[in-house]
């Protein structure tokens, strides 16, 4: 069963300098029914104006990675991490005992629009670290690719919990069914374009809720990027 979680529907910060959706309660937005989903707590749709951003803050115990759909993202954290990330590269910061950092658009000019999200880890009080790639179209043009797991499979970044994100281009006739491991959950989100998700139509912004579904069908996409996540069966995020 798809459990649908349209794009209007999301809470809503507009700060000027900053426009997020947030598919899940986050901040000044809470909805008791969209705490999260197993261990996925955040995903914030960002778009970001030329030169602003998010001043020096700090996490700790979070799995948190950011995914660049348009624009260049500047990034500066208290482990001497200074990086530019751009479409196509995932980064992975694993906050643990605690980390500061800033991210800025790295543009005075253009846009930054990037998905910021969160993942309650297993485990507390690790070392935190920093890992960030560059996934080529060509590895996601119709198919899914890994991009994050627990043991870095593939050459996927690592992530302290039981789950396992993949991202996917499709467009036209593509179209890929991925098999699921029994007894999983799993969340869809789409970043931009649309598809079709076991038959049911999403557009950009758009998530799906799966619950112990094996298979997930995606095609009929018409420039669409998605992001599926492979998660734990627990109904809520303990946090």
């Amino acid at each position: 069963m798809l459990e649908l979680r349209p794009a209007a529907e999301r809470g809503l910060a507009n700060l000027g300098w900053l426009h997020s959706h947030h598919s899940f309660s986050f901040g000044s937005y809470y909805d008791p029914e969209q705490v999260g989903f197993s261990d996925l707590l955040v995903i914030n749709d960002d778009r970001v104006q030329p030169g602003r951003g998010f001043d020096t803050h700090g996490h700790r115990d979070m799995e948190i990675f950011s995914y660049v759909l348009e624009g260049v993202l500047a990034h500066k954290d208290s482990m001497g991490t200074g990086s530019l990330i751009r479409p196509g590269d995932v980064q992975m910061m694993s906050a643990g005992t605690g980390i500061r950092h800033s991210e800025f658009n790295a543009s005075r000019e253009e846009l930054v629009h990037f998905l910021q999200i969160w993942i309650i880890p297993n485990r507390q009080g690790v070392t935190p670290r920093y890992q960030q790639r560059r996934f080529e179209e060509a590895e996601k043009r119709g198919r899914l690719r890994l991009i994050i797991s627990p043991d870095g499979a593939e050459g996927s970044l690592s992530v302290y919990q039981d789950a396992r994100v993949y991202a996917g281009l499709f467009d036209g006739p593509e179209q890929q069914v991925l098999t699921l491991p029994e007894d999983r959950f799993a969340y869809i989100h789409v970043a931009r374009g649309s598809l079709e998700v076991n038959g049911q139509r999403l557009s950009a912004g758009d998530g799906a809720r799966l619950r112990r579904v094996r298979k997930i069908a995606l095609g009929q996409g018409e420039n669409a990027e998605v992001l599926v996540f492979d998660l734990r069966p627990v109904e809520l995020p303990s946090y």
